[in-house]
């Protein structure tokens, strides 16, 4: 995992591929449109790109409304603020309308540190799962990120995509597929399947590797759509091992782990062990030290996994 790429560069020379195939994409921003990484797209096709103020919900009833007439809009902002402050009017104008707007948070999960729990983003998975219609998608790395807004721009229907700010390992070459609600195993194993997402990936990828060198076998898996969720890949590794482990830059309660409960609770119930941010906000700093001192750097997430496997 030697190369690391930008992840909101990458987003952005994706979101200008795409804006180069496809005439009806539009772009929208709040006052931010290259910190998000949509400059390339602006200085080339500036008329199909739109800046408003700090104003998200009512960049997101315009975008609905533009969706209406047949354009794409990507709209690109802060994590928090494009699913927490208009909550509302994601739910209703992009939801309940089932409007073709595609929602861009980045700077996601703690990766905005150094600016502490308002700019922080540990709720948007559940906040824009729980509403109906919308597809939500978490890159974990940056081919993968460039992979999904392309299948976001061709999907039909409202899609939330995350993605973080530092830049993030290459895990996969180029011609990785990728689907929307289809899960990626990453390496195959007996002992636990390991679901990891997003900016986490790369860390969940170092831990199995411990884990592997400790002779645990581990099933990695790339869960890289939150919902649709991966029903039949979850369902397998629950039947096939029998214990899972949730990996996620989120609040436990609310993110992947919630969605993989919730789903083997009704289906197959197994043990699982949810690793992510507790129930409190989480405090400022430098990024990695950070995810050091809530238990999500590798060797931790490692040994987290070996205490869940000797308890259960």
């Amino acid at each position: 995992m030697s190369e690391t790429r930008d992840p909101r560069k990458t987003f952005g020379e994706a979101f200008l591929e795409a804006g180069q195939s496809t005439s009806n994409v539009v772009g929208l921003s709040a006052d931010s449109c290259s910190g998000s990484g949509m400059g390339p797209f602006r200085d080339n096709f500036p008329e199909r790109m739109f800046e408003f103020g700090i104003m998200e919900q009512g960049i997101i009833g315009f975008a609905a409304g533009l969706a209406t007439t047949g354009k794409i809009p990507v709209f690109a902002a802060i994590s928090p603020f494009v699913t927490a402050r208009p909550f509302e009017m994601f739910r209703n104008d992009l939801g309940y309308m089932d409007q073709n707007v595609k929602v861009v948070g980045r700077s996601t999960g703690m990766t905005y540190s150094d600016l502490g729990a308002t700019h922080h983003s540990l709720d948007d998975l559940t906040l824009t799962r729980i509403i109906p219609g919308v597809t939500v998608i978490n890159p974990g790395d940056p081919v993968m990120i460039k992979k999904a807004v392309h299948a976001m721009v061709e999907h039909v229907g409202p899609c939330y995509l995350k993605i973080g700010m530092p830049p993030m390992p290459v895990l996969y070459d180029e011609e990785t597929p990728f689907t929307l609600g289809k899960g990626i195993v990453r390496q195959e194993g007996k002992d636990v399947a390991v679901l990891a997402t997003g900016t986490l990936l790369s860390k969940a990828v170092e831990a199995t590797q411990i884990l592997e060198e400790a002779g645990i076998s581990v099933r990695l898996i790339d869960m890289h759509t939150i919902k649709p969720l991966d029903r039949e890949l979850i369902l397998d590794a629950a039947r096939e091992i029998g214990r899972l482990v949730t990996v996620e830059e989120h609040y436990i309660a609310g993110g992947l782990g919630s969605a993989v409960a919730e789903l083997c609770s009704q289906e197959h119930p197994v043990p699982i062990k949810m690793i992510g941010i507790g129930d409190f906000y989480a405090g400022s700093g430098p990024y990695e030290e950070l995810l050091g001192l809530y238990g999500l750097q590798s060797e931790q997430i490692a040994e987290s996994i070996k205490d869940f496997l000797s308890s259960s």
